[in-house]
């Protein structure tokens, strides 16, 4: 199976329903009319691509975190967690992975550790590179424990095109770093909210690997 993996990435279990959809009509398409089928096949084949989830190999060393998601850093900066978690007003470190229509989707676990709140809270569908986005857009919010102790957030918001969140992850679940919990349909982004122990070693710019891109690590 790895060895298969390696040539024909597979694609998430979420992605079956539009690729055997998006096929259909573009069969019947080609029987209407050949060109309007080939079109359908090419919008077949980026479905496929979109939904694809490749392994990935997750580092190991202590104290670390990962990427929740594939994407590009565009924020890195203080801000208060979502008042839903119950966190307190003081700021954090705050990690902002954009997501565009061309990247993986899949989210993984950024630590280690057990669930302590995990809220999905309806909004809006303004872009995902926005400021703002994190305040007034669709999003699912996840608080964590992590095995070594740090009390940290991350959060799936939706983008412009987004339409749907999906999230595996309920209170007292435990989960490994870098395990996969959820995916964002189309376009969006990842917030990551470290505690006063952990240090950012990520850059604005910076392209992303979900569940293999060390994000941060504890402070010495």
């Amino acid at each position: 199976m790895k060895a298969l993996d390696a040539v024909i990435t597979p694609i998430h279990k979420e992605g079956h329903i539009f690729v055997a959809a998006f096929f259909v009509v573009s069969f019947g398409m080609f029987l209407l009319w050949e060109p309007a089928g080939w079109t359908g096949m090419i919008i077949t084949a980026w479905c496929v691509y979109f939904f694809r989830d490749p392994s990935r190999v997750v580092p190991e060393q202590d104290g670390i975190m990962v990427s929740p998601a594939d994407g590009t850093v565009c924020l890195v900066g203080e801000a208060v967690p979502p008042a839903e978690l119950n966190m307190g007003n003081s700021p954090r470190t705050r990690i902002t992975i954009f997501l565009s229509v061309f990247n993986v989707h899949v989210n993984r676990s950024p630590a280690a550790g057990k669930v302590t709140e995990s809220l999905y809270v309806p909004g809006a569908f303004v872009s995902a590179a926005a400021d703002d986005a994190s305040e007034v857009n669709e999003r699912q919010l996840i608080r964590m424990t992590t095995d070594d102790g740090h009390d940290i957030a991350f959060a799936q918001v939706a983008g412009l095109v987004a339409r749907r969140i999906l999230c595996d992850l309920e209170v007292g679940n435990t989960i490994e770093r870098g395990e996969r919990f959820g995916l964002i349909r189309f376009g969006s982004r990842t917030d990551i909210y470290l505690d006063a122990a952990q240090e950012p070693l990520v850059s604005v710019g910076q392209t992303m690997v979900g569940g293999e891109t060390v994000i941060a690590k504890a402070k010495s």
